[in-house]
Formats: C-alpha cells, sequence, structure tokens
C-alpha cells in the first residue's frame, strides 16, 4: 500500500474515534441527573472519550510499517518504558486519579458552594485533571485534582443545597431602628426563615436582611429583589429621599 493511502487510513481512523467519542459523550450528557450522579457521570464521559480517541489514535499509527517495528521494540521494553512514563507522567496521572477518587468519594459535586484558599465560589467542572471553580466576581480557580484532594477544602452544600440570601442596608444613626427593624421584617415576613437585626453600629447603622434559598441561584435572585425592596420601603419611611 503507498505511504499516501496509509496517511489517508490514518487521518480516516482518527477522525472516526474523535466522531464516535463525540457521538458517545453526547449521547450520555442528555441525562438530567442528580448533583452527586451527574459528579460521577461527567468523569465517566471525560474517561471514555480519553480512551476512545487513545486507542483510535493508537490504532491508526500501527498502520504505518515503520510505526509498528518500532511500537514492536518498545513493547519488547516495555519494563523500561513503563519505568520512564511512571516518572514523565506521575503529577499527571496522579491528577487523574485524584479526580476518579473525587468523582466516587464526592468531597465536592458540581453546583457546590466552596470555599478553597481564601476564595469563595461554585464547582463548575471537574475534569480528568483539574476542577474549575467560578468565583463571585466570575472569574476561575483552576486546581488540580490531586491538590484538590490532598487539600483542606469548605463545602457550604456538601448536605443541602439550601443557603441564604443576605444583603445590608445603612441607615443613619438618627433614624429610629426599632421602626426601621419592625418595617422590614414586615416586608420580608413571606420569606423562608426571614431575619432582619441590626449587624453594625459604626458611621451609620448596618442592618443586616436573610431569608432562606433553596439553592445559590435561587439567593442570588431573592438578593437582587430584597434589595429593591428594602430601599422602597426605607423610601417610603422617608429614610432616604
Amino acid at each position: 500500500m503507498p505511504f499516501w493511502h496509509r496517511l489517508v487510513v490514518v487521518a480516516v481512523v482518527i477522525l472516526a474515534s474523535g466522531v464516535i467519542a463525540k457521538l458517545i459523550d453526547l449521547r450520555m450528557g442528555r441525562k438530567k441527573l442528580a448533583p452527586g450522579a451527574e459528579t460521577r457521570y461527567r468523569v465517566l464521559r471525560r474517561s471514555i472519550m480519553a480512551a476512545v480517541v487513545f486507542i483510535g489514535l493508537l490504532s491508526s499509527l500501527l498502520v504505518i510499517p515503520q510505526v509498528r517495528a518500532i511500537a514492536g521494540g518498545l513493547l519488547a521494553s516495555s519494563a523500561v518504558l513503563g519505568v520512564i512514563i511512571g516518572f514523565a507522567s506521575q503529577r499527571t496521572l496522579g491528577n487523574f486519579v485524584a479526580g476518579l477518587l473525587i468523582a466516587i468519594t464526592q468531597p465536592i459535586r458540581l453546583g457546590d458552594r466552596v470555599s478553597y484558599d481564601g476564595e469563595d465560589g461554585v464547582i463548575e467542572e471537574i475534569g480528568l485533571t483539574y476542577t474549575f471553580i467560578r468565583t463571585q466576581d466570575q472569574a476561575r480557580l483552576v486546581v488540580p485534582n490531586e491538590k484538590l484532594a490532598s487539600d483542606t477544602i469548605r463545602n457550604s452544600t456538601i448536605r443541602s443545597r439550601e443557603t441564604f440570601a443576605e444583603i445590608t442596608v445603612q441607615v443613619p444613626l438618627s433614624a429610629d431602628l426599632g421602626a426601621v427593624v419592625d418595617e422590614l421584617r414586615e416586608e420580608v415576613a413571606g420569606e423562608r426563615d426571614a431575619l432582619v437585626y441590626v449587624s453594625e453600629l459604626d458611621a451609620n447603622a448596618t442592618l443586616t436582611i436573610r431569608a432562606g434559598a433553596a439553592d445559590e441561584d435561587v439567593a442570588q435572585h431573592l438578593e437582587r429583589d430584597l434589595r429593591v425592596r428594602a430601599h422602597g420601603r426605607l423610601r417610603a419611611l422617608g429614610i432616604w429621599g
């Protein structure tokens, strides 16, 4: 077989393996699962895709006689090759194994609200080697799985996704704080686990308004709503012009 024919076969096999891997991923990605199952499922999808592409690439290269000859020689010295690869890819393999352990033991799950290395954020993606944490300013922390599996991480939603929406407002010290607190409590009386209290006295009085929310997304929407409602109530009282 001419050399360019072999190159065509290589390209076709690589392309086919990529398409097959993508189809498998799309098929598996259609299922809607609970956060715990979704975390395991997504890591499984990534592993299957990587395996399919790797097998396809290896199969295509073996079509070329020169590559087959080299492969035979490498297999004959597999012990030496294994040691070399082991040292060269120790960190990558460690991250991969740590990713599998995270998916199985689930100290974190997709969508969990966590604190890591002084940053608060939400677990956005758990990959084969890295985990992505979306911070409050919409930046991304990219953490190697091996480091994440060995470090201490605070998970606020490991047992339940329920959280609190919380805002603060500044009120002049000259205002009747008791009346203001009563008005704001009336405003949020319909919210779950609602709480209004004076949290600080400084140049102004700081009032904290808190209400329960089903998850982080609901909490963010509720916080926006509470700001508008608190502003309207304080203006009606004449606190703000």
